[in-house]
């Protein structure tokens, strides 16, 4: 298993070590998404951690650490989620001058299929509060389309995959020149290898553009499906 995963990492993250060396002002975000489900139950316990840089490594840009409690339809399709997160912001080459956020947020999840490809909505609503700043409220819609390469399945063990989303922010309120109603959007495109049907491993790049910049950011994100014992 170790092995297998090692030069599975190798030939996921090395054609991205070439295109960084030409792209010095690209990001990292190193990303772990779990799911704690519990048996025979609709709920289950979301928790996140990613670590975002300015650059490949080192130079954090944020810290985004965030968990919600989720309910699940028993078919699959809609999944309802309220949670928390807390998010540190620093500004690039500079060490503790940043900013913290505590935000509170609700989503819904509805998934779907074309044939075998995987289709999945998510809304979601936030409530931020930026350290002496008044209440920010943001509205956030991500599509995310998964193709699959080698397996009729998604979820298969062994399976490789595609998979592209965009997401677009939208601010709640506008509170100065520089706050608009349009916050960001984010365009992603990655591959994904799935080793069991409750761990996934996906390397992709990811352009986040605002009205004032544009960005590059490799992707490095682990999925992980738990479950409780009965």
């Amino acid at each position: 298993m170790l092995k297998k995963l090692s030069i599975l990492i190798y030939f996921l993250i090395f054609p991205f070590g070439i295109f960084a060396q030409s792209n010095p002002d690209l990001g990292a975000w190193y990303m772990y998404f779990g799911n704690y489900r519990f048996q025979d139950s609709p709920w289950a316990i979301h928790g996140e951690a990613q670590y975002r840089n300015h650059n490949i490594i080192g130079d954090l840009e944020q810290l985004l650490l965030r968990t919600g409690l989720q309910y699940n339809l028993e078919n699959g399709a809609a999944s309802f989620l309220a949670g928390y997160g807390s998010i540190t912001t620093q500004s690039p080459g500079e060490i503790n001058n940043g900013f913290h956020e505590s935000r509170i947020y609700q989503e819904v999840i509805l998934r779907q299929k074309v044939n075998r490809v995987g289709i999945m909505h998510r809304y979601r609503y936030e409530q931020r509060w930026v350290e002496n700043s008044p209440i920010r409220t943001r509205f956030r819609y991500a599509i995310f389309v998964n193709f699959p390469l080698n397996q009729k399945e998604l979820h298969e063990a062994g399976s490789w995959y595609l998979q592209v989303y965009d997401e677009l922010f939208i601010n709640g309120e506008k509170l100065n020149d520089t706050v608009k109603f349009f916050d960001r959007n984010r365009l992603y495109a990655g591959l994904g290898y799935r080793f069991n049907p409750n761990l996934a491993l996906q390397v992709g790049l990811l352009d986040q553009s605002t009205d004032a910049s544009s960005k590059l950011q490799l992707q490095f994100s682990l999925f992980q499906q738990l479950y409780s014992k009965k």
